[in-house]
């Protein structure tokens, strides 16, 4: 009888001693994932903190790069609109021409070139043989009276394609090439008059304008 009291004290103290260390495991088991709860808790608020800081400077950058490019883009605009406008007066311009006065305007252009090259000289070009004449923008007739009112007399007269939007006409032998343009006297006025052209366009106080 005294023997099987021992073994129930002992099955008893196994089984408070397995429940002591089960409480113990449990809450070993309870404190590492509270800490383990605490330390995600802690990397994901300072992952998110890093994160709406990199925002943050991002957000800042982008701000000061697009208040930097600002005036840029502003002057691009106002650059782009007043060069349409040119474009636009040049356009009507040209076209209130007559026939008469764009092959004056063509002629006078080749007279001038023809001041500054000797080999275009009459006196010259009846010695050439190889001389061309190509033109664009013009009836055949008109190339014609261009190139003599501009005191050259060559047959052989070309009509080529070209890209161009205005009126050209080119002469040519075996050694150089003489071009008179409405294009290229366009460019050289808006070039050397632009302020000018601008400000009858446009007016002093658009000009000042940021």
């Amino acid at each position: 009888m005294e023997e099987l009291q021992s073994t129930e004290i002992i099955e008893r103290e196994i089984l408070e001693d397995a429940r002591k260390k089960a409480q113990r495991i449990i809450k070993n088991a309870d404190e590492t994932i509270n800490a383990k709860n605490a330390e995600w808790e802690k990397k994901t608020t300072d992952s998110i903190n890093e994160l709406e800081k990199k925002y943050a400077d991002l957000k800042k950058l982008d701000t000061e790069k697009v208040m930097a490019r600002l005036p840029v883009d502003k002057l691009r605009v106002k650059t782009e609109k007043t060069e349409n406008l040119l474009l636009a007066a040049v356009e009507a311009w040209y076209k209130s021409l007559n026939t008469e006065e764009i092959q004056n305007l063509l002629k006078n252009e080749l007279k001038k070139r023809l001041t500054l090259c000797e080999e275009f000289t009459p006196e010259n070009l009846k010695g050439i043989k190889q001389k061309k004449a190509f033109f664009s923008g013009l009836k055949r007739n008109e190339a014609e009276s261009v190139l003599k009112n501009a005191g050259l007399n060559i047959s052989c007269i070309e009509e080529t394609a070209s890209k161009k939007s205005y009126p050209w006409i080119m002469l040519e032998t075996d050694n150089i090439r003489i071009t008179s343009s409405i294009q290229d006297l366009i460019d050289f006025i808006i070039q050397e008059n632009r302020f000018e052209l601008t400000q009858a366009l446009i007016g002093n106080a658009h000009m000042e304008k940021a």
